[in-house]
């Protein structure tokens, strides 16, 4: 008796721990998390990929009928480099760095023509796509003083062509702008070449301005010329004879104050030194 009881008790405590294992593993093959910044698609394998989109929480399923996939909704980065030809058949390479994320209620139409890796698929080649084209409607010098211009027009069919296919730009920006060898040296060269047309320019105008000065002196010194043969005409030589005393007492003032002039009385064979320079007995 005793041992049929204890296989009875035995018996229960194995069906109660099978029934707490099942009931321990069925949230994992019913029960699905969306966390946050995710959605999820179902997809059933009777009708297909369900138009409903499952937000974040905890969500039923039908282990095997219905397989959630998870999609990241935050923005992601991407940069795309490409190089391409100007109007002018000059070489640029162009870096765009943009913000996407998809569309939620797109994520079925993402997730059936698509698939997980759609920004792969799709972000590229509309990219280079747009970039190329735009890029060849301006020279290259445009692309330096238009480059605001060219950013919105890039940024604006970036944003058009991703919207086809379910996808969301929140910024499209161009971070760099390189050329090529031979368009840096032709700017170059041209900036050497304005400035030596500017050093030319300015003399130029200092020429001008000397000559400019050298007919003012001219036409003054003929205007004086001019008074000096009236003055001539009108009283004769004694204007001459005027500037000829005041000459000579300029010169006679400034020998006075030589220290070192020595005077020679006329009729007389003796020095004399009047500058005051002699030693005393």
């Amino acid at each position: 008796m005793a041992a049929s009881s204890a296989d009875k008790v035995l018996t229960a405590v194995s069906r109660v721990g099978l029934g707490l294992g099942g009931l321990a593993v069925l949230p994992s093959f019913c029960l699905f998390d969306v966390d946050g910044g995710q959605r999820a698609v179902v997809l059933n394998m009777l009708t297909g990929v369900e138009d409903k989109v499952r937000g974040e929480g905890t969500h039923f399923k039908v282990p095997w009928l219905l397989q959630p996939k998870l999609y990241d909704i935050r923005l992601r980065p991407k940069l795309i480099q490409t190089t391409t030809g100007t109007k002018d058949l000059q070489t640029i390479t162009i870096h765009v760095r943009m913000l996407f994320r998809p569309d939620v209620a797109g994520l079925p139409t993402i997730h059936t023509t698509l698939g997980e890796d759609y920004d792969e698929r799709v972000i590229p080649s509309i990219a280079n796509e747009v970039m190329k084209a735009t890029i060849a409607q301006y020279n290259a010098e445009q692309l330096l003083t238009q480059r605001e211009h060219v950013s919105q027009e890039i940024r604006e069919a970036i944003v058009h062509r991703a919207r086809q296919f379910n996808i969301l730009m929140d910024d499209v920006s161009i971070t760099h702008l390189t050329y090529g060898k031979e368009f840096a040296r032709a700017i170059e060269e041209k900036q050497v070449a304005e400035q030596d047309a500017e050093r030319q320019k300015f003399i130029v105008a200092a020429s001008e301005q000397e000559r400019q000065a050298t007919v003012i002196r001219s036409e003054g010194e003929a205007e004086a010329a001019k008074m000096i043969s009236e003055a001539l005409k009108e009283h004769g030589s004694g204007l001459i004879e005027v500037r000829r005393i005041d000459a000579a007492k300029d010169i006679a003032d400034s020998l006075a104050k030589s220290p070192n002039v020595m005077y020679l009385p006329a009729g007389q064979q003796m020095l004399l030194n009047t500058g005051g320079g002699g030693r005393s007995q």
